[in-house]
Parts: structure tokens; sequence; C-alpha cells
């Protein structure tokens, strides 16, 4: 029995258990993801839509051979009882100029992020102070996210088109996401004087849009063409930073100012403990309820909700919604 034969059995047995129960029980909706991260986001997404009438169980595409990723998901048997949650990835930004992004964009029982991945809008800039918050317990503003992540995503804006046009355009081995995330890397930065990082950023994105300009000298009605394309279907200039690789957003970009931010407002916190206690036992005894306070970085960032407040989250709301109508 080939794999999509079994998966449309799968999905044609779960509408019929649906059919079978009596009007009271609640129907189950089978939700595939692509790896276990993706589990916690997408119940948090689907649980506000439960009710007495159905529920959502999220799932990796099988349990017995493990199978994760993108086109495990969309090669389930999908329908009524059962649909893919998946990253947009740059298949919402191809608009079906590939078999994979026709079925993301198309199919009724497909949901994706509309922000290249779940990393992405986990990197939502105004919800990152909050969560240094967590993670400190200092409330201190040392640093403005939301001005460096737009700054950050004017400075790479112009680069990103190519980037879009080479993969629209089936050019992405002469300049593929890896080449993009090497210029796009802002490298270190002074959490007080972030300014000579991003402007060391522009001269290698000016540097690098001027070699793809000589590399394709015909290619500036195409490049406005995608331009245009790509801001009507909501990236700004300002906000380019949610639709590049979400795991070069989260590692290279997000965690290493987290890391620093983070690391100065525990120092402050700690200065202040040591500068307040009356005595030598007062002082121990704070600072290690203090650190036992402390969060991880890395994983606190991975349970940040602050995006539900993002234009991308609503539209996943609105695509959910008209699915269940």
């Amino acid at each position: 029995m080939s794999n999509q034969l079994r998966d449309n059995l799968n999905s044609q047995y779960f509408e019929a258990a649906n059919r079978l129960k009596s009007k009271q029980s609640r129907r189950r909706i089978v939700v595939y993801v692509e790896s276990y991260d993706d589990i916690f986001f997408w119940r948090t997404v689907l649980s506000r839509y439960e009710n007495d009438q159905r529920y959502f169980e999220v799932m990796l595409p099988s349990h017995k051979k493990l199978e994760r990723g993108k086109k495990a998901a969309l090669m389930a048997g999908l329908g009524e009882a059962m649909i893919a949650c998946v990253d947009a990835d740059y298949d919402y930004l191809l608009q079906g100029a590939t078999q994979q992004s026709r079925k993301v964009l198309e199919s009724p029982y497909v949901f994706h992020t509309y922000a290249y991945s779940i990393e992405s809008l986990q990197c939502f800039a105004p919800s990152l102070h909050d969560v240094c918050v967590a993670i400190t317990l200092n409330d201190h503003r040392i640093f403005d996210f939301e001005d460096y992540l737009y700054q950050y995503s004017e400075a790479v804006f112009p680069l990103f088109i190519w980037s879009v046009w080479a993969y629209r355009a089936g050019y992405h081995n002469r300049f593929s996401l890896s080449d993009f995330n090497r210029v796009a890397d802002p490298g270190g930065f002074d959490v007080f004087n972030p300014q000579p990082s991003l402007t060391h950023l522009r001269k290698k994105v000016n540097t690098k849009v001027h070699q793809l300009q000589h590399e394709f000298p015909n290619n500036k009605e195409e490049y406005l063409r995608t331009k245009e394309s790509i801001l009507a279907l909501g990236v700004t200039p300002r906000t380019t930073y949610l639709y590049i690789q979400g795991h070069h957003l989260f590692d290279t970009v997000v965690i290493p100012i987290l890391n620093k931010v983070c690391n100065r407002l525990r120092m402050e916190r700690q200065e202040e403990i040591a500068r307040t206690a009356r005595h030598h036992m007062q002082r121990q005894n704070e600072m290690s309820c203090y650190e036992h306070s402390l969060l991880d970085i890395r994983q606190t960032l991975k349970k940040n909700m602050g995006y539900i407040l993002s234009e991308q989250f609503r539209h996943i709301q609105q695509d959910i919604e008209r699915f269940l109508a």
C-alpha cells in the first residue's frame, strides 16, 4: 500500500469515526505539524477554538516511523478531520511558484505561520522586553528591541528582495538562503551603542546588492515587480526580520542581543542587592533567592507568546476561523 493511499484511508477513517459518534460527543480534528517544538505553538493557537463540539489533537505525522518535517505533514491525507499546520518558510512569498508553495497556499486544510517560521514569531520585537523581564526579573529598559530590529529590517530589505526573486526565478543556487544569512549576520555590537553594527551591516548589504546588480544587469524591472509583490503580501522594510530564515533570526540575531541585555540586567539587580543588603547573611540569602528565580534565555524565548499581538497571528486566526465556519 502506498503512503498516499494509506494517508487517505487514515483521513477517511477519522471522518467516518467522527460520523459514528453521537451528536453529544466532540469531533476530533487531527493536526499534523513538522517537529516537536511546533506542537506547543499550534496547541496555543488552536486551543481557543475548542468547544463542546470539537477538539484538536496536535501530533507529528507518524508515531511508527517518527517522520518529521514539512513534506511529511503535507503528504498526509488531509481533510475535514485531518489538517496540517506548518511554517510558511518562503512558500508564502513564492506565491505558488513551486508545487509545495501551491499546496501550502491553496489547500483549505493547510495552515501556515505567514512569518517565516514559529521561531520568527517568537522573536516578535514588541514582546522582547517582556522576555527580558521574565528572564531577569528586572524591568529596566536598557535596550530598544523594536527600534533595533526595525533598523535591522530596513538594512537587509533591499537584499531580501533579491533573495525572494532568486527563489521565485529559480536562481537560488546562485544566491541561496545561506548566502543571504551570511550577509545578514549583524555581528557583535554594544548594547549601549548598536549603531556601528548596523552601519557595518548596511555596508555589507550594499556590497552584495551591487554584486547581484552586476551579475544580473537586466533584472531591474523584475526586481521592482518582486518588491511590489512582497509589499502587497504585508512585508515592509520595518518587518522584514519576520520573513528571513527563522533559525537565523533566532540564533544569530536575537539570542546574542538577549544574552548581552539580560547579562547587564542581571548585573544591575545583583549590584542592587549587594548595595542595599544590611549584612552579609541577608545579602547571601537575597542573592541566592534571586539566582534561583532566573530563567534560561533560549527556553524562555521558545515559550514567548507575545506574537499573539502580531498581524501574522491575526492572519492565522482568520484562516482557522474560515475553515471552522
